[in-house]
């Protein structure tokens, strides 16, 4: 049982260390199983239950402790930036992030999804890259992640204010992301 125990803890290390390097295909299928975090939310007052898509129907904690309801993102275009804080990538992608936020915060709501390690790495990774003009969720368990069909960082959700989401599990460059954010603001 142990050496199970071993194996499997390396096999997910091993995924994790690599997902930061790979590509993978983009949309990505979209997980029909809600997972521990993961439950059904009443909409937000004003908002219907048919305007909140599936995968905003969850719960989450923030980096800083708060509760998060996904559904609060319903009717209006957002943006989740999934990341892991030890990612190289998703390191040289974080001050475009909060270039990005600060330029279009007022049209598109941004949410960072971090995984694939512990709270106090994360609130780090928040301060060093100066990303406090955002949420981030601490998604430790990847119950986000696997709603969105994410299996490596740096991934994107785009949701446009039909409640229509885009996920895109490949690394965009600024060009790209400016794009993508023009079309939902």
């Amino acid at each position: 049982m142990f050496g199970f125990r071993v194996a499997a803890g390396s096999l997910v290390l091993l995924a994790a260390l690599t997902a930061c390097g790979g590509q993978a295909s983009s949309p990505a299928p979209t997980p029909q199983t809600p997972s521990s975090t993961s439950t059904a939310t009443p909409p937000p007052s004003g908002t219907s239950a048919a305007a909140v898509p599936q995968q905003l129907e969850f719960t989450a904690k923030t980096v800083d402790g708060k509760d998060f309801r996904g559904a609060e993102l319903a009717g209006k275009p957002a943006v989740l930036w999934f990341w892991a804080p030890w990612c190289p990538k998703c390191q040289r992608e974080a001050p475009g992030m909060a270039a990005a936020a600060k330029e279009h915060g007022a049209k598109v709501t941004f949410l960072g999804v971090a995984a694939l390690d512990q709270v106090p790495a994360m609130q780090q990774f928040v301060q060093k890259y100066g990303l406090q003009s955002f949420q981030h969720l601490a998604d430790v368990d990847s119950a986000v992640w696997k709603r969105f069909g994410v299996t490596a960082q740096p991934a994107y959700a785009f949701i446009d204010a039909a409640g229509q989401v885009e996920v895109v599990t490949t690394q965009l460059s600024e060009q790209d992301l400016k794009q993508r954010l023009s079309k939902l603001a």
